[in-house]
């Protein structure tokens, strides 16, 4: 045996290239096997010499007219020159010679699928798999699956995948592609009985626990997802995307802090992503870990700079605390590539308005109902803001506008009231008020928390129990 057989192989092909070359130039008789003219035509092939891999393919037929590899290699590098026709005319005839090369299936749905004909090609392919078994039928259906996927039949595409883990309950690849297609398409309940059978065949698959609790997790059935998720990683403890799963289901189901165990380990086991650092930024800001939150929602930041959500995030800590100087910093910031973001804009209104710079969060929050006019919070702060400002003709204008551009919605009436009142028409005040309180009595809150001074006028406390004692009957 050779102590050198990379060198061996490079010296024998060396060799085969030289009687190849002296074949062509017709210098002395040279026979070369079979196996040594497709050794020849991989080595063009693999070099991308396409045009000469095929020269040395047609030099081998003249030698070896009835080989069928021969064939097939000669329509696959037809392929790769885009002469599709010519190599479905070989691969006819490659059949004839022998029909149970599935490479002979395969190359015939590229061509097919080239010609877009993809029909054609679903149709060759499923009877062919009635044919073959094993992993040659494997083999075609995934195939097949390519083939349903680029003509968008997605639900044969998962029908093929479910057919091959019917047949190869261990096949990773399989397993890998149908978690995909199973949240694709829907078919969760079908997932998880597939699963179950693999897992009562080989208990210790990690794949198909993890695939059973992304079914489940599908079905927004959280707690069984963690428990398949559990196993997944007890079988394999740096499974990270069964952690990262995890943390998501542990989040739905509003259990931040073991969401932030799993995420942590995420975090162990792979490079940092910006995603994990975003999870546990809004896990610690639902606990009303502020500082913490931030902490993740910075690093989030350093690794998508681009991504200006991560500063209105920050903000939105620091508004929870109370610190708006610190909050109105990272707006604008997030601001910078989104000028007329109306969360941006309607959180620095917020901000400029608790801080009592009025004229500001008006400008802001202008810029929020011009952007989306159907906004109801817009309007509800921008009116705020004017009836604090003392702007109350423009508040009673705008509490019209507002009314009309939301479809009508009650709360505006209310607004309105709430003007006529300030500039001292109370007849008009109380007309608004009454009609507010008949549509919905419950918005009177949003009106009392404006001015609560209101409730020191008599007529306002006798519509306001009037109504009171209807809900009660």
């Amino acid at each position: 045996m050779s102590k050198n057989p990379y060198r061996q192989d490079r010296e024998e092909l060396k060799e085969l290239l030289h009687q190849y070359a002296n074949l062509k130039a017709g210098k002395t008789y040279s026979f070369i096997e079979e196996d040594g003219f497709e050794r020849i035509i991989d080595y063009f092939d693999e070099k991308e010499q396409y045009t000469q891999a095929l020269e040395a393919a047609e030099s081998a037929m003249e030698q070896y007219p009835y080989s069928a590899s021969l064939l097939i290699k000669k329509a696959d590098l037809l392929i790769s020159l885009r002469r599709y026709k010519e190599s479905l005319y070989i691969l006819e005839q490659a059949e004839l010679l022998d029909s149970t090369d599935t490479s002979l299936y395969i190359l015939k749905t590229d061509a097919y699928l080239a010609l877009d004909l993809q029909e054609k090609a679903a149709e060759l392919l499923e009877a062919a798999i009635e044919t073959f078994e094993g992993e040659e039928k494997i083999d075609l259906l995934f195939e097949l699956a390519d083939v349903y996927d680029d003509y968008e039949n997605f639900e044969k595409v998962f029908d093929c995948l479910k057919i091959i883990l019917e047949h190869d309950p261990s096949n990773e690849e399989a397993l890998y592609k149908i978690c995909f297609w199973t949240d694709f398409t829907g078919r969760n309940e079908e997932s998880i009985k597939l699963h179950q059978n693999i897992i009562e065949e080989i208990p210790f698959n990690e794949l198909a626990w993890f695939n059973l609790g992304a079914a489940y997790q599908g079905l927004k059935l959280y707690e069984k997802a963690i428990d398949a998720y559990q196993y997944a990683v007890a079988i394999d403890e740096k499974f990270d995307y069964a952690y990262r799963n995890m943390g998501d289901g542990y989040i739905k189901l509003r259990k931040y802090k073991d969401a932030i165990e799993v995420l942590n380990k995420v975090l162990e086991l792979t490079r940092p992503e910006a995603v994990i650092y975003e999870a546990l930024g809004h896990c610690n800001d639902k606990m009303a870990n502020y500082a913490q939150a931030r902490f993740n929602y910075k690093k989030a930041s350093h690794l998508n700079p681009e991504d200006s959500q991560m500063h209105y995030k920050i903000a939105c800590t620091y508004m929870n605390e109370g610190t708006w100087h610190n909050a109105i910093k990272s707006l604008e910031t997030a601001s910078k590539t989104h000028l007329m973001q109306p969360e941006y804009n309607l959180a620095l209104g917020r901000c400029y308005k608790e801080m009592g710079n009025i004229d500001e969060a008006i400008t802001y929050l202008g810029n929020v109902v011009r952007v989306r006019p159907k906004n109801v919070t817009g309007w509800t702060e921008l009116l705020k803001c004017l009836y604090l400002g003392k702007l109350f003709d423009e508040g009673l204008e705008y509490a019209s506008f507002a009314f009309e551009q939301t479809d009508s919605k009650p709360v505006f009436i209310f607004f309105k009231s709430m003007f006529f009142f300030a500039v001292g028409k109370s007849k008009e005040a109380l007309i608004c008020l009454e009609n507010g309180m008949n549509i919905n009595p419950k918005l009177i809150k949003q009106f009392i928390e404006i001015n609560p001074s209101i409730l020191r006028q008599q007529q306002v406390v006798e519509i306001i129990a009037k109504y009171k004692k209807k809900r009660s009957k």
